[in-house]
């Protein structure tokens, strides 16, 4: 059964026809396609950097039905559909209405230890806020429950740099988008893309 609406799957054929030489495996291009469908840039081609081993490792942990942590909203909306259709992982937000802050600290990064602290096994998404991203690696850099995975596409100025910097030094199974390009739609379509490729090698 196929996860694509036609409309996908003829602006998926015409990013095939204009993508050009890139150096990702399928899987990895599934990852960058879906991210350029939901952009219109091809220029990710050369900003998306997924660590060796993190795909597999991520949609093994779909497949068990590992819960999705987001950083705000409109990354849970945007994957909510997928999640649907596929393995029905339960879709966690660190920022909320209820989030509540210690001195200089934003909501985004209260949110964001608080779920780490409730399921620190699960795929953590930062697609917004970077100080929600700065916050988890500091974190893991000290855990001994090793996370499903990070993806981490702020998109901005302020924090984003040095975010995705911190996450690059950690050794947890990651997907960035290099400078300060990234956001909600680049990481919803980084996490659909993950899901249907798990869903694509399940056992019919």
């Amino acid at each position: 059964m196929s996860l694509l609406h036609p409309i996908a799957q003829a602006s998926f054929a015409i990013i095939d026809r204009e993508i050009g030489p890139h150096p990702f495996d399928p899987p990895g291009y599934a990852i960058l396609r879906r991210i350029i469908h939901s952009t219109a840039d091809f220029e990710f081609k050369h900003l998306l950097q997924i660590s060796p081993g993190a795909i597999a490792h991520m949609t093994e942990a779909l497949r068990s039905r590992i819960p999705i942590v987001t950083d705000v909203a409109m990354v849970s909306v945007g994957i909510q559909t997928m999640v649907s259709r596929t393995f029905q992982n339960p879709i966690i937000t660190a920022l909320d209405d209820g989030s509540h802050t210690a001195p200089g600290q934003t909501r985004s990064a209260a949110g964001m230890i608080r779920a780490w602290q409730a399921c620190p096994q699960a795929l953590f998404v930062i697609g917004n806020a970077p100080t929600a991203l700065l916050a988890l690696c500091d974190r893991l850099q000290e855990t001994a429950v090793p996370p499903a995975g990070v993806i981490g596409v702020p998109v901005g100025f302020v924090n984003v740099l040095e975010s995705k910097a911190a996450l690059a030094r950690l050794p947890v199974p990651q997907i960035r988008v290099a400078g300060r390009k990234g956001g909600s739609p680049v990481a919803a379509a980084i996490v659909n893309a993950l899901l249907a490729l798990a869903y694509s090698e399940e056992p019919l």
